[in-house]
Formats: structure tokens, C-alpha cells, sequence
């Protein structure tokens, strides 16, 4: 299956390797790129599920060892197809880059998982959080996770700088110790630790740590600047606006005061009026940086960034992090289900999570709101982008569980491809 996209990496495009591209067939109609003919039944399923749909569309991109197999694009964004340079917001996803830009730090010895996070961050011991541990907190333990005790309006939620202060000063909840999804707050605890590390913002450390180590143009934490490569895809869809109604903005601040994984989600997730930095094609949720939930990223640049997670270097072969940092985030440090989550195991790593599902124990990553993420699976090598711009309830349940079903598909894919490859004659196969 084969048709022309990009193919610059540095704009989030196809990486190949060194492999030839052996692709036969046609792609669906409305589906651009390349994959290898064995992963069929994945572009097919991806073209139904995320095609034919006004201003929305989807990327995908899955490598192994640094090889491309599959980079496709489906949907329009402002009339124009969905291409390789093309990014949304993902959300959640954003977490598992916020964590790696902390790895980085702590591989080269500037900040240890067991130390408290006061002891890089003083003003983080107020409260009795002085015992705290920066593992607590990249594993969602830190008893931090409630948002209407910090802000008292949403505008506040965009001055991420007096989020990171009022999390220095806040109480822990009840919830310390457990894993309680931080929602939100995780991204201002990771930033205002690694500005108290290295004196400088999360939004630049995602550039100077992530991107351009890479070599990638399309991961940024907000809206991608003036003259960068990557194409801002709106969100389609009513983006949540219908909680911003009166009777959904009842429900949620009645929420709010529930015990139990209800009111803890509420606690985490909602306040009156936050729809509101969703709106528009431009929403202000972009002018910030809120390395929980607000990174604009290509199809490629998550695959490119879990790649190296599997590899431990960048794909220009430059170590991004060692052999020993790489042990330790793929082991996984809580088995309990999570107190915000309603109970979902999460099997929290260090800032990703893994799935008891088919296609998703092995490996680990990041899921957005909306279905949005990025994954590796070290044993094999594989890398796995994919972001998506609609963001509508009705369908939000469904595309939610997106990586439930993409990556088993995924891994039938790959095993198909291997019978292949093994079945190929010798000559044939060192062609």
C-alpha cells in the first residue's frame, strides 16, 4: 500500500530505516501514505473508524526498530487532507512526554525518584508535604489530584506558573500514598519540579529535551510557534460544551462533594466553567503550558519519542537515555487500581501506564482524552503514534478506548508480517 506523503522526519514523517519499501495494493479512499500489505486490516479498520468525517481526521504511525510500517492519515482539517506535519492536541498524552523530560533530568543525575521533591523544590515541604517523593508523583500517589481547591475560577487554570505556586503551598488530600489520577495537576507538579532543577519552563524543556535531541518538529506544549512545520488541526465536535449547560454544570458541582471514585474524578477533572478554554478554533487552553493535557503533537513525533524509549537513543543512533533509566521506566510500580479512574488498573510506570488488555501488557505509554496516545513495546521495539482531533461526547466513549482495539490490531499486524518474512525464501529475504 503506498502514496506519497512527506518525507522528512524532522516534520514528523516517515523514517525508514534502511528498509526498502515493499508495499503492494491500494490504500481506502480518503486514506493517504504508506504501510507494509501485511498491516491491511489495520489501515482498513482505521479508515472506518476515523474517515468521512467533516474537519476531523486522524495519523497513525507504527515503527519497529526505527522502520516505518505503517504512516497514514485520514480526514481534512480546513479542507486540506490530514498529512504528516499535520498535529491536535492529545490531551493526556501529554504526560508521558512531561515524564520523560523528567527522566532526562534524572539521568544525568540532577534529581533522584526515592529523594522528596522538597529537596529540589523547597517550597513544596508547606502543608506536610515534606515526604513526599518525586516516584509519588509521577505514579499519581501525591494526594494532589483535586483542581476547585486551587483555582476558584478557570482562567487561573491558565497561569500555570500560580498553579505550580499553589501547589507548593497546597494540603494533601486523604488520597496521599494511593494512586489518585492527577488529572491536571500532574503536569504543574512536574513542571514547577523541573523548574526548581533546571530554572527554566516545561515548554522550553519540552524543545531542548525532547524535540530537538529527536530531531522532531512535531511535539510542542501549546500551540506550535510562528514558522513551525506543524499543521494545528482544531477540534471538531461540540468539545464538551454540553457540561458547560446549566444542568451540567449542576451535576458537576454536585459531583464535586461525592465520596468515592465519582466525586474524586469530579474533583480532578471538572470545575464550572472550564469547557469554556476548549472553545473556539483557537482555544485558550493553547496559551499555556499544561504539560498534563494541552501538548499539539504529530502521528510521528509521539512514534519518534516511544521509539527512543524502546531504543534508548535518538534516531540518529546519540544515547537519549541509558540502559539503566531505560530498566527503570519500563518496570511497573503500582498494581492497584486507581482511586480517580473508577478503579481501572492502571499499572502505573514512572508518569506512563500500561493495560491489562491484549496488545497493551507488554508495553507502556500515554492515553489522552479522546483517544489520543502514544506507546512502546520495548521487547519488540515498537513505536506507535496516533492523534486525532475529534473530541464530541457522543462518540468520546468510543474513541476513548481507540488503543483497545488499534493495538491488538497492531500486533496481529506484525505477527503476519513476521510469518512473512520467515516463510520468504533466503535469497529473497536478504533482498
Amino acid at each position: 500500500m503506498t502514496a506519497s506523503r512527506s518525507d522528512s522526519l524532522g516534520g514528523g514523517g516517515r523514517a525508514t530505516g534502511g528498509r526498502n519499501e515493499a508495499l503492494s495494493g491500494e490504500l481506502p479512499p480518503g486514506v493517504s501514505g504508506t504501510a507494509d500489505a501485511e498491516f491491511g486490516p489495520l489501515v482498513r479498520a482505521f479508515a472506518r473508524a476515523f474517515g468521512h468525517r467533516r474537519d476531523a481526521g486522524a495519523g497513525l504511525v507504527v515503527r519497529r526498530h526505527g522502520e516505518t510500517l505503517v504512516d497514514i492519515g485520514t480526514g481534512s482539517v480546513a479542507g486540506q487532507p490530514w498529512n504528516a506535519d499535520t498535529g491536535s492536541i492529545i490531551f493526556s498524552a501529554t504526560k508521558g512526554i512531561a515524564a520523560t523530560v523528567v527522566h532526562r533530568l534524572a539521568d544525568r543525575g540532577l534529581l533522584d525518584y526515592q529523594a522528596p521533591v522538597a529537596e529540589y523544590w523547597p517550597e513544596f515541604a508547606d502543608n506536610g508535604k515534606q515526604a513526599i517523593t518525586v516516584e509519588q508523583v509521577l505514579t499519581h500517589r501525591a494526594g494532589l489530584s483535586g483542581v476547585s481547591t486551587l483555582a476558584k475560577q478557570p482562567v487561573e487554570l491558565l497561569d500555570h506558573e500560580l498553579m505550580e505556586q499553589r501547589l507548593a503551598a497546597a494540603k494533601p488530600d486523604r488520597l496521599l500514598g494511593i494512586p489518585a489520577y492527577h488529572a491536571l495537576t500532574f503536569g504543574w507538579l512536574l513542571a514547577g519540579l523541573a523548574r526548581a532543577v533546571t530554572g527554566q519552563s516545561m515548554g522550553t524543556l519540552f524543545r531542548t529535551e525532547i524535540a530537538e535531541p529527536l530531531g522532531v518538529e512535531g511535539i510542542h506544549l501549546g500551540r506550535p510557534p510562528a514558522g513551525a512545520r506543524t499543521v494545528y488541526a482544531p477540534l471538531a465536535g461540540n468539545q464538551l460544551s454540553p457540561i458547560g449547560t446549566p444542568l451540567g454544570a449542576l451535576a458537576l458541582s454536585r459531583l464535586q462533594g461525592f465520596p468515592g471514585p465519582a466525586g474524586a474524578a469530579a474533583r480532578a477533572l471538572f470545575m464550572p466553567g472550564m469547557e469554556g478554554i476548549l472553545a473556539g478554533e483557537f482555544p485558550p487552553i493553547l496559551a499555556t503550558e499544561l504539560a498534563a493535557g494541552n501538548g499539539v503533537c504529530t502521528a510521528s513525533g509521539l512514534a519518534t519519542l516511544y521509539g527512543a524509549l524502546a531504543e534508548g537513543h535518538t534516531p540518529d543512533g546519540q544515547q537519549f537515555l541509558s540502559p539503566h533509566t531505560v530498566r527503570t521506566i519500563r518496570r511497573i510500580r503500582s498494581y492497584q487500581v486507581d482511586r480517580t479512574l473508577f478503579y481501572l488498573p492502571m499499572l502505573w510506570h514512572l508518569g506512563y501506564h500500561s493495560l491489562p488488555t491484549p496488545g497493551g501488557r507488554g508495553g507502556f505509554g500515554h492515553i489522552g482524552l479522546g483517544g489520543s496516545f502514544g506507546w512502546v513495546e520495548p521487547r519488540l521495539g515498537l513505536s506507535v503514534g496516533f492523534v486525532h482531533n475529534r473530541l464530541t461526547l457522543p462518540q468520546l466513549s468510543l474513541d476513548q478506548v481507540s488503543a483497545m482495539w488499534l493495538l491488538p490490531l497492531i500486533m496481529n499486524c506484525l505477527r503476519a508480517t513476521d510469518r512473512v518474512a520467515v516463510a520468504k525464501p533466503p535469497r529473497e529475504a536478504a533482498a
